[in-house]
C-alpha cells in the first residue's frame, strides 16, 4: 500500500509527525514496536532546565540558540518551536490541559525527593509547583513499590502517611504496578474511603501530593473528587516509570489519529528498506511469519536512540540500523564516556547529522537521502538528558520534519 508519508517510530516525535502531516490532509501511516520512551519517562514538557530563575523561557531560548548551532532548536527555529508547542496544546485542552508558570520553568517535586524544572506541566501536576516546606501532605499506597512516602516527604520536609489501598480498601502482600493503582484510583467508591482517611491526617496543610497514578482515562475527574472530599489542592508527582501521565499522552494521540485517518501500525517493526538512488523507495514490516511491503513518497525517521532501538552501540562503534545513515560520534570506544560519573558523557550526544531541513547528511554535509527526514532524540548535537530538553526536541523536530517534507 501507498502512502504519503510513513512515519518510523511512535514515540512523541513520531507522533507529532504524523498529527501534522494528517491534519494537512496526509495519507500517513505510523509504525512503532512500542511506544519509545514516552510511556517510560514523559511527565512533563520541558524545553530547557537551566535558565535562571526569572528568566522568560523563551526568551532565554532565543539567546540559548544563537549560542548551540548545532542543536536541533537551532534548525528548527523559534517560530517553528512555538507552532510546534501550540499543536501539542491543542491536543489537550481542558480539564486535562498542560500549562507554564508565567511563562517560566516550574519547580516540581520528584519521586527522589527533589526539584526538577519543567516548562509545560500538566494540570495533575500544576498545585504542587514550589511546593514549601511543610505546606504539603505526601500519600503513598502500601504494595505500591515505586514510590516511597515517608522518604519523598522527608525530603521535601513535608509530612507524609502510607494508605492501603485495594477493592476491599485493605493492603496485599503482592503489591501493585503503577497501572493497577492507576485504574483503581478511577473507582469512585475507593476515593470516598480513601479520601476520607487522608481527611483525618491533614494539620493545617494546603495540598495534598500523590503519586502520579490519579487515573488513566480521566485523570481530572479523580483529582475534581478527590479535591471535592479534602477540600485542599490536589498535585501527582512523578514516579519510577512507567509513567502514567505519559501513557495518558500516548493514548490521546493515538485516539486522535485513529479519528482523523491516520493508519497505526503498533507492535510492529520495521526490518529492512529498499533503497535506490538516494531515495526510499519501500520498507518492510515484519510480522512473523509474513513480512509486508509498504511504500511512500517521504518517510520520517523518528526511532529514537539506544533505549528505542534507534542507534545501536556494536563494540567499537555506533550504528543506525534501518537505513545504515553515518553516525556522528566520538572517534574511539575510549572517548565515549567521561572521566567522572558526573561528567557529561560524549556518548549521549551521538546521533544523525542532518541539513537544515533535517535530511540526513554526512560528515562532508552531503545529503544522503533526498525523501528521509530525521526527527527527535536521535538527532546528533544535543545533550537532552542534562539540558532537560527531550519532549521540546521532540515535539519541535517532529512538527518540523513533517512541514518539511511537504515544503509547507
Amino acid at each position: 500500500m501507498h502512502y504519503d508519508l510513513i512515519v518510523i517510530g511512535m514515540g512523541l516525535s513520531g507522533l507529532m509527525a504524523a498529527k501534522t502531516a494528517v491534519e494537512m490532509g496526509k495519507k500517513t501511516l505510523i509504525i512503532g514496536k512500542g511506544m519509545g520512551s514516552i510511556g517510560l519517562f514523559s511527565n512533563t514538557i520541558d524545553l530547557l532546565g537551566d535558565l535562571p530563575k526569572g528568566v522568560k523561557l523563551k526568551n532565554g531560548l532565543s539567546q540559548w540558540v544563537k549560542s548551540h548551532p548545532e542543536h536541533p532548536y537551532s534548525k528548527v527555529g523559534i517560530e517553528r518551536l512555538n507552532e510546534a508547542l501550540s499543536s501539542f496544546l491543542s491536543l489537550f485542552p481542558e480539564p486535562y490541559s498542560f500549562r507554564s508558570v508565567n511563562e517560566e520553568n516550574a519547580l516540581i517535586p520528584t519521586g527522589a525527593g527533589t526539584f526538577r524544572p519543567a516548562y509545560l506541566v500538566p494540570v495533575t501536576m500544576a498545585a504542587g509547583a514550589f511546593l514549601k516546606e511543610g505546606d504539603g501532605l505526601i500519600a503513598g499506597f502500601k504494595g505500591f513499590k515505586d514510590f516511597f512516602a515517608p522518604y519523598v516527604g522527608d525530603q521535601l520536609r513535608c509530612r507524609a502517611i502510607t494508605l492501603p489501598i485495594s477493592d476491599s480498601f485493605q493492603s496485599t502482600s503482592q503489591g501493585f504496578t503503577a497501572t493497577a493503582v492507576a485504574r483503581l484510583m478511577e473507582k469512585e467508591r475507593l476515593r470516598e474511603k480513601m479520601g476520607q482517611e487522608i481527611k483525618h491526617h491533614l494539620h493545617n496543610e494546603t495540598r495534598v501530593g500523590f503519586p502520579a497514578v490519579l487515573g488513566i482515562r480521566d485523570p481530572s475527574r479523580v483529582m475534581k473528587h478527590l479535591k471535592e472530599i479534602l477540600g485542599v489542592e490536589i498535585f501527582e508527582i512523578p514516579t519510577l516509570p512507567p509513567s502514567i501521565p505519559g501513557l495518558r499522552i500516548f493514548n490521546r494521540f493515538k485516539e486522535w489519529l485513529i479519528e482523523n485517518g491516520g493508519t497505526l501500525l503498533l507492535g510492529h517493526s520495521v526490518s529492512g528498506a529498499v533503497l535506490k538512488e538516494r531515495r526510499c523507495k519501500s520498507i518492510e514490516v515484519l510480522h512473523p511469519p509474513v513480512s509486508t511491503s509498504y511504500s511512500s513518497d517521504r518517510y520520517i525517521l523518528a526511532t529514537g536512540r539506544f533505549l528505542e532501538g534507534g542507534l545501536v552501540a556494536e563494540e567499537e562503534r555506533v550504528v543506525e540500523p534501518l537505513f545504515d545513515l553515518p553516525v556522528h560520534q566520538p572517534r574511539s570506544r575510549e572517548d565515549w564516556f567521561g572521566k567522572s560519573f558526573s561528567s557529561e558523557h560524549p556518548i549521549y550526544q551521538a546521533g544523525i547529522s542532518t541539513d537544515s531541513s533535517l535530511r540526513p547528511v554526512d560528515e562532508n554535509s552531503n545529503l544522503i537521502l533526498e525523501n528521509v527526514w530525521v526527527a527527535g532524540t536521535i538527532l546528533a548535537h544535543h545533550h537532552s538528558i542534562d539540558e532537560k530538553s527531550k519532549e521540546g526536541i521532540e515535539i519541535a523536530t517532529g512538527y518540523t520534519a513533517a512541514r518539511n517534507a511537504f515544503q509547507i
